[in-house]
């Protein structure tokens, strides 16, 4: 308690305030205020295909070890035009287009952390990762995005599939994306 008192006597004196003679601090939240203040400054909210999440079920046809959902996520927001496929973004543009919901969140969060709140902080660093994945999982249900090309369609009709939306087939690159909220000491948890 007295090394928080002085560490407080410092942030005062480091502000250009002094304590009154006869000052007592009752309440010490310092330790509450530097780990969350560490929480907010060493997490980090990714959103996409972790490597957890990247395997695919082989399809019919397909051999034993398909394209897994990270490099179809990365070919499908790229495009690959020597392969004929245009770019079907959908991570990018989602993100770009949550900015200042972003923004605004990333604030709340500070402010969190400002408190002494760390309870407050992780589970907003992981709301906002699970705000951001669904969003990015509706643009794939919605798009809009360039057409199927007619061979494309022709294929999924010869395994049996019917959907003409582009980036849905089976749903398994759909049902990859999920968000994992990081510490530059490692991963912290994933939530889905």
């Amino acid at each position: 308690m007295e090394r928080a008192a002085g560490l407080a006597r410092l942030v005062l004196l480091v502000a250009g305030y002094t304590m009154p003679p006869g000052v007592k601090i009752l309440k010490d939240d310092v330790p509450k205020l530097l780990a969350a203040v560490e929480a907010l400054t060493t997490m980090r909210v990714a959103v996409g295909v972790p490597a957890a999440e990247a395997l695919r079920r082989p399809e019919p046809g397909e051999g034993s070890s398909p394209a897994n959902n990270a490099m179809l996520a990365y070919i499908h927001e790229n495009g690959a035009p020597e392969a004929g496929i245009p770019p079907r973004p959908f991570l990018a543009v989602t993100v770009k287009a949550m900015r200042s919901e972003i923004t605004a969140r990333l604030r709340a969060i500070t402010a969190d952390a400002l408190r002494g709140r760390i309870d407050a902080v992780y589970k907003a660093y992981h709301m906002l990762g699970l705000k951001v994945s669904t969003a990015v999982k509706l643009k794939i249900n919605t798009g809009p995005f360039e057409p199927l090309k007619p061979s494309t369609l022709a294929k999924r009709r010869a395994r049996g599939r019917t959907g003409t939306k582009p980036l849905i087939d089976t749903g398994q690159l759909r049902n990859s994306i999920t968000y994992v909220v990081k510490s530059v000491k490692g991963i912290s948890k994933l939530w889905q």
